[in-house]
């Protein structure tokens, strides 16, 4: 049972931050780090999961991240793989369909297969859905709608007369509904080039857990803070 009053969000997005700073607090490096950060995914899967939230979405690599120093981001790609490889048959156990979006231009052939193993594998199940993110970047999303509303002449330069659901259609999320909670751990107060144009009304939460710390408990906590906003799409209460 959960302790959670009030109604849940359809759809929770997490940018999971602070897997470095939490192995240098404890003395190990950024890459045990990354791995403690798996652990703490696999528990707010779950609970998103039991307690019926429909789509659970976690910011997992960045476009950005791609700077950093290649044998840190060879050893978090390594974990991807190994945690889509591990974990795909508990999510048929309990349901739920997983998927996999951002560029995968600059992916290795093996991440890309098991994620389109993954996808398939799931790809049935009615539960929770699981959208991880991979190589993602909120600006290219938005340019890469551009340039497949352009490719299917949908529309002629100049001017793009068209709704903004119309837009969201050519957006990766396509068929996703837009967030309703975004949580950030670790204590930055930003989005990081995250789902720019689907967060446009989405309710913020920061924490200043680290990611590897993140549990049950700070996940009832975003819940609780999240029951308690006035979402009013910009218009006023009667």
């Amino acid at each position: 049972m959960h302790n959670v009053k009030g109604k849940l969000p359809d759809h929770v997005c997490i940018i999971m931050d602070g897997n470095g700073r939490w192995a240098l607090a404890h003395g190990l490096e950024r890459n045990d780090g990354h791995r403690h950060g798996a652990e703490a995914v696999r528990a707010v899967t779950e609970f998103a999961a039991e307690i019926g939230i429909p789509y659970l979405s976690l910011f997992a690599f960045s476009e950005e991240n791609r700077g950093r120093p290649k044998q840190e981001t060879d050893a978090l790609m390594s974990l991807i793989m190994e945690y889509i490889y591990q974990e795909t048959p508990t999510m048929n156990k309990n349901n739920i369909r997983c998927v996999f979006i951002g560029e995968r231009q600059h992916l290795s052939p093996l991440v890309v297969e098991r994620m389109d193993t993954c996808m398939a594998a799931t790809g049935n199940n009615t539960g929770m859905t699981l959208i991880i993110f991979i190589n993602y970047s909120g600006k290219w999303d938005i340019m890469q709608a551009v340039n497949r509303m352009l490719a299917a002449g949908t529309v002629s330069v100049p001017g793009i007369p068209m709704s903004y659901d119309s837009f969201s259609g050519y957006l990766s999320t396509a068929g996703i509904p837009d967030p309703d909670l975004m949580i950030r751990t670790s204590g930055e107060i930003r989005i990081s080039n995250f789902m720019l144009w689907q967060l446009a009304y989405t309710e913020l939460y920061f924490t200043p857990v680290l990611w590897p710390d993140f549990r049950k408990p700070d996940f009832e906590a975003a819940l609780k803070a999240y029951s308690t906003r006035k979402r009013r799409f910009g218009t006023i209460e009667e």
